[in-house]
């Protein structure tokens, strides 16, 4: 079961891109621009079929996504029919085209899982008050450091913690706040070992001790906070659409200012490429199809926040080219676009070489 959750994460995975590029065909056919083939995977072609409408269908043997070409791709190119030729304001829709669908995919993805159950990522994750159905998430001690407060108190690895400081201890990322709060206290301490509940007090750290925090354990989420909706489902997911977005931007703003101050380590840690992107999916799959859909939708609003931006040889740095010619005055020559568009293909390159040498030291070494 879970190798098959695998591939098919895999398959909707590239599904993802695939949409990405069936919006950009929607948006040029219904705006006269033609759409002269169509490609899931790159090539080499594998098969290839002529549509009614005049659009090459293809398969290709390298499965990691698809195109759409249109005719007279290049800002500067004439005539009827081509991309070239159309207004700023119809190639401003077909660029961004893909970028609604992903956001659109996510929001659908979302609002499923808020009917069956999301995981509650954010302290302030959109719900409902009315249609709020939360099961707690739990806690547990992946590791104890010796001679630590935890250790002092009993603790063991495999420990389920329940409540802390008479507070309900229900997810891992909050968990170091939590004992922060209460620094230097005596606090009492509700753990569960087997069927076992055992209470117990436990005298934290007053300062933040090097490799053992305030409390000395290293938690584990082994199981989040899912929140269900019924009616509501459809405004969480979108909601939550635009919690991710806002946070992706947020992550995309520290990995570049982590890169700026030579940060790279730091940097690294906030991003996956190719490698990491298909071992994240494979531990999911491991956990049932909940984390892999909720992972295809992160992705899915991922390249929507990527193709927006101002990068060149992604949409929004495409349209940021052009619109940027049109201020200035200045003719987007074919030779001129290709060498921009090529450089910025470069470096994007360059930058998925690097990451996936940290995605294979982070998942092999």
């Amino acid at each position: 079961m879970d190798i098959l959750l695998f591939v098919l994460g895999l398959v909707l995975l590239v599904g993802l891109v695939v949409l990405h590029e069936f919006g950009h065909a929607i948006a040029a056919r219904r705006n006269g621009v033609v759409v002269e083939e169509f490609g899931i995977g790159f090539p080499p072609k594998a098969w290839g079929r002529k549509l009614k409408n005049g659009t090459l269908f293809t398969l290709n043997w390298l499965p990691i996504g698809g195109f759409v070409k249109l005719k007279g791709e290049h800002d500067s190119a004439q005539g009827p029919g081509t991309y070239g030729g159309a207004t700023l304001w119809v190639k401003t829709k077909i660029l961004l085209a893909g970028v609604l669908v992903n956001w659109v995919t996510a929001i659908i993805i979302f609002s499923i899982l808020a009917l069956v159950g999301m995981p509650k990522i954010l302290p302030n994750q959109f719900a409902v008050a009315g249609d709020n159905h939360v099961t707690q998430g739990v806690v547990g001690v992946y590791e104890v450091v010796e001679g630590s407060p935890a250790a002092k108190a009993g603790l063991q690895n495999d420990d389920i913690i329940v409540r802390l400081a008479g507070g309900e201890v229900t997810s891992a990322a909050e968990f170091p706040a939590l004992t922060q709060k209460h620094a230097g206290q005596t606090v009492d301490l509700e753990y569960k070992r087997g069927d076992e509940t055992k209470f117990t007090s436990v005298t934290l750290n007053k300062d933040r001790a090097a490799g053992q925090g305030f409390l000395g354990i290293t938690p584990s989420q082994e199981s989040p906070t899912i929140q269900r909706a019924t009616w509501s489902a459809p405004i969480v997911g979108a909601a939550a659409t635009i919690q991710f977005t806002a946070e992706t931007f947020k992550g995309l703003g520290t990995t570049v200012a982590n890169l700026f101050t030579a940060k790279f380590q730091e940097a690294g840690a906030n991003v996956a490429g190719p490698v990491g992107i298909i071992t994240i999916m494979k531990d999911s799959s491991t956990a049932g199809i909940v984390p892999v859909l909720f992972l295809l939708g992160i992705i899915s609003l991922t390249l929507a926040v990527m193709n927006v931006l101002p990068i060149p040889a992604l949409d929004g740095g495409r349209l940021f080219v052009t619109l940027l010619f049109r201020a200035f005055n200045k003719p987007l020559t074919e030779k001129r676009e290709e060498a921009i568009q090529a450089t910025g293909f470069l470096v994007l390159m360059l930058l998925v070489i690097v990451i996936t040498v940290v995605d294979v030291q982070r998942t092999f070494f």
